[in-house]
């Protein structure tokens, strides 16, 4: 073992930090719920009361400033509930544990947390605590209990090992990481804004398209005069996915993808799936899909999701896909389709697992501009804006990967910082 190091509890660290009780340094604070059927105690209240899924909102973030529901001065008096001051720390403790925060403002919070107080806050950096603690979420949860639910009780926090040293290190640390958050939410702003910018060129362009002034009422709505109303098989052919036969080894662990709605997230193009299958699962399968198909979800929760394929694939039964015809653009589908996913969840009426059968799908209609001259340039203006957030999503991943690396080297000691 390196002689810099000693051993606390499972892991090391450098030989100037302590290992000490979370209780050492922070009186710790049980939340509750005040009834809910007293109106006093919420109708117009202007407290802050925080529970787990307020923390779970939280980005890139260690810092809370607000929360759906508060209580009033009644609802806080009257139920013996905790107000914390500016600069606590609040932990989810229940489903799920381990959120951790920062509160801006004096606050107080339910059952599902608990609320830790510096003691000597001139010794301690909370803002360190609060990575410390985000960083060791998977230990509190192993530690957690419960038949219905997991909790982490009182008496396990309070013991739980945390680091202690010099005041001026912990705020280094504390410094560097929240720098890095703060280069993460302004990735996240940039995002955020191109995204909104997106929606808004989507509603203009794919119902008003480009340079017309005369337009005509649809069943669909109004678009240009010169435009047409298709439908799905009228611009390609439908194909429904299949799993091959997950009992025989030699379909699977391949490299051609295998999609299914889990694998379709925000990105245009599918990159990577969870799952790949070899040439002989292809084959069983038959519907090989080329590069560029346009996938939608069709089954289950997430119906309206699209994307297109980036090399050929098979997809799962959950999935219809459109092989688009060659005189018709599939980046203009793609970005129509995209636009009005959440109207596709009306096609899938009220079963208890919702569905949009073959049938049906190949009936929706969209609107088309006569002109492929027309589609090509209204999806060319749309893909450039995506590939501006794509760029910026990588952007993000990269200081998100950074950050990481961070917490686990400098919350550990394996990487030191200077100060003065």
């Amino acid at each position: 073992m390196n002689d810099i190091y000693k051993q606390r509890t499972i892991e090391e660290m450098p030989k100037d930090w302590q290992a000490i009780d979370v209780s050492d340094l922070f009186f710790i604070e049980t939340g509750t719920t005040p009834s809910t059927k007293e109106k006093k105690y919420w109708n117009n209240g202007n407290i802050i009361w925080i529970t787990p899924a307020d923390l779970s909102l939280l980005n890139n973030t260690i810092f809370i400033r607000d929360s759906k529901r508060k209580i009033t001065k009644k609802g806080l008096e009257e139920t013996n509930l905790t107000l914390l001051p500016k600069g606590s720390i609040i932990i989810s403790t229940r489903a799920p544990v381990g959120y951790v925060t920062i509160i801006e403002f004096p606050a107080t919070f339910n059952q599902g947390c608990k609320g830790l107080i510096p003691k000597e806050i001139k010794n301690i950096s909370t803002k360190f605590y609060c990575y410390y603690l985000l960083n060791e979420r998977y230990k509190l949860q192993n530690l957690s209990a419960g038949s219905t639910f997991s909790e982490l009780s009182k008496s396990l926090l309070e013991s739980f090992k945390v680091p202690y040293f010099n005041i001026k290190k912990q705020q280094k640390i504390a410094e560097i990481l929240s720098a890095v958050d703060e280069g993460i939410q302004k990735v996240d702003e940039v995002i955020k804004k191109t995204e909104r910018l997106k929606k808004g060129l989507m509603q203009n362009l794919l119902t008003k398209g480009i340079g017309h002034k005369e337009f005509k009422d649809t069943a669909i709505g109004e678009i240009p005069k010169e435009w047409q109303i298709l439908r799905i098989n009228d611009i390609g052919r439908v194909i429904t996915g299949k799993t091959p036969p997950t009992s025989k080894e030699i379909y699977w662990n391949g490299v051609i993808p295998f999609i299914t709605p889990e694998d379709i997230n925000k990105n245009k193009f599918i990159y990577k799936t969870k799952r790949y299958v070899t040439t002989n699962g292809a084959k069983q399968v038959g519907n090989i899909l080329p590069k560029n198909t346009i996938n939608v979800v069709c089954i289950g929760s997430t119906i309206g999701k699209v994307a297109l394929t980036s090399k050929v694939s098979i997809t799962n039964q959950q999935i219809n896909a459109i092989l688009i015809k060659n005189n018709i653009d599939y980046n203009y589908i793609y970005y129509y389709l995209y636009k009005r996913s959440d109207f596709l969840k009306n096609f899938s009426g009220i079963a208890a697992v919702p569905i949009i059968k073959k049938s049906l799908f190949e009936k929706i209609e969209i609107a088309l501009p006569n002109k492929l001259e027309e589609q090509q340039k209204i999806a060319e203006i749309l893909s450039t804006v995506d590939k501006k957030i794509e760029l910026q999503r990588k952007r993000k991943e990269k200081l998100e990967r950074i950050k990481k690396s961070l917490m686990n080297d400098l919350l550990s000691g394996k990487k030191r910082v200077r100060i003065g």
